[in-house]
Formats: C-alpha cells, structure tokens, sequence
C-alpha cells in the first residue's frame, strides 16, 4: 500500500508542475484515502483487534 501512496503522490507533483491541477486533485485525494487506510488499519492491528496468523 505505501508503494501505491508514493506513486500517486509522485504522480500528483509532476502534474502540478505540469499545470494539470484536476488531475494533480485526484491523484492528491487517492493518496489521502490510501493514507487514512493505512492508519487505520495500523491502528486495529496495534489493539489487536486483526492478527496477521
């Protein structure tokens, strides 16, 4: 999951250099909601809450 977060976050800077802003928004946003997954998903496995057998 964090190599997706990376490529879109790298994808949301070059289309900002570019002047791509809608497409720079988006890649901005899935990377955002990739984020918040991560974390909570971290968070469920640190209260035990899911194991990883």
């Amino acid at each position: 999951m964090l190599e997706w977060i990376l490529i879109l976050l790298a994808i949301a800077a070059i289309a900002a250099l570019l002047g791509f802003d809608r497409l720079s928004g988006v890649a901005l946003t899935g990377a955002k909601i990739l984020v918040v997954i991560a974390l909570v998903m971290l968070l469920l496995l640190a209260l035990g809450v899911v194991a990883l057998a």
